[in-house]
């Protein structure tokens, strides 16, 4: 009954988030991604770097980002300027596109499964 009680909780939880607590969510993610480097227009970022180049385009895009997946594919997708992808390259070695790590995340957020990096 406790195990229901809580699963209850957790769905209520993930249903109530907005749209700007999932983005909140998805910059701390990248900021938090431990041993990975983000490459912007050919130059190689740590994540603290990476988040706040995130964070700053999101402000300058204000209204424009109404949802998560606007921001993904918006902001978190390619660079404005050269039309480059966005591509992080993990602890591991391995390169995934900026965006396909972003989605996959939050469609975890979401409640949704996704496949691991």
């Amino acid at each position: 009954m406790l195990f229901l009680l809580f699963f209850g909780i957790q769905l209520t939880a993930q249903q109530s988030i907005t749209e700007s607590q999932k983005i909140d969510h998805l910059v701390s993610f990248v900021r938090n991604l431990r041993g990975a480097i983000f490459i912007r227009n050919g130059s190689e970022h740590p994540p603290t770097d990476a988040a706040n180049h995130l964070q700053m385009k999101r402000e300058k895009a204000g209204a424009r980002i109404k949802t998560a997946k606007d921001f993904v594919e918006k902001i978190g997708t390619k660079s404005s300027i050269s039309g480059d992808l966005y591509i992080i390259r993990f602890a591991n070695g391995k390169e995934f596109p900026c965006q396909m790590v972003l989605f996959n995340e939050l469609k975890k957020l979401e409640g949704g499964s996704a496949a691991k990096k």
